[in-house]
């Protein structure tokens, strides 16, 4: 295994264990990855199945551009092809998805309306590129499905049409988002997370 590989898996762990104590991938719930290499492209991502808060190094796999896995013990998500996507279409470095209560309410209460502005809080300002509590977030819902190419093309054309987004939410399901590495990805779960909440609880 590269140096890359080891040091995304040992960071995508310590997401899973600090993600599952504030509630936001608990059970199998949530997947995540970091891209490894860019040419070719291959991912570091969490196999199926497995408890987020439980997660070890050798829990994620190795995987090309096709989803395919090159190493590793387990079968990725049938999600991998949303990550791939959205690395391709952003350049982001790393994709995290959660399940939160809060995301599920919201992705319920404005699905009907494909998504919600928020706007006016102070926390906005921890999504990269965003300066000021003025700024107005769009958050996209798109309907939940098993058929995944479908989905991946709505998920594309948003993201090359709006490259402003910062995330989008899955109807009933949970929240995708990403950054240029780990950390930001990670930064960007607890600001919209934080957001979500808020949002909720009004």
């Amino acid at each position: 295994m590269s140096a890359a590989f080891e040091s995304h898996s040992r960071a995508l762990t310590a997401v899973g264990r600090s993600f599952y104590e504030r509630g936001w991938v608990l059970g199998t719930g949530g997947n995540f990855s970091a891209v490894v290499s860019r040419e070719p492209l291959q991912l570091a991502i969490t196999a199926t199945g497995l408890h987020k808060g439980e997660l070890a190094p050798q829990d994620l796999l190795l995987v090309d551009a096709s989803g395919a896995v090159l190493s590793g013990a387990g079968r990725p998500s049938a999600e991998t092809s949303i990550h791939i996507a959205i690395v391709r279409a952003t350049g982001a470095g790393a994709v995290l998805h959660t399940h939160s209560v809060w995301a599920t309410i919201l992705s319920e209460r404005f699905g009907a309306a494909e998504g919600f502005e928020i706007e006016g809080y102070e926390m906005l300002k921890g999504l990269a590129g965003v300066t000021t509590h003025l700024h107005r977030e769009w958050i996209p819902i798109f309907e939940n499905t098993q058929d995944y190419p479908p989905l991946v093309r709505q998920i594309v054309n948003l993201l090359e049409t709006k490259r402003e987004t910062h995330g989008f939410l899955l109807r009933r399901h949970g929240l995708y988002t990403w950054g240029r590495d780990v950390p930001e990805a990670k930064r960007h779960v607890e600001i919209l997370e934080f957001l979500f909440e808020v949002a909720a609880r009004k």
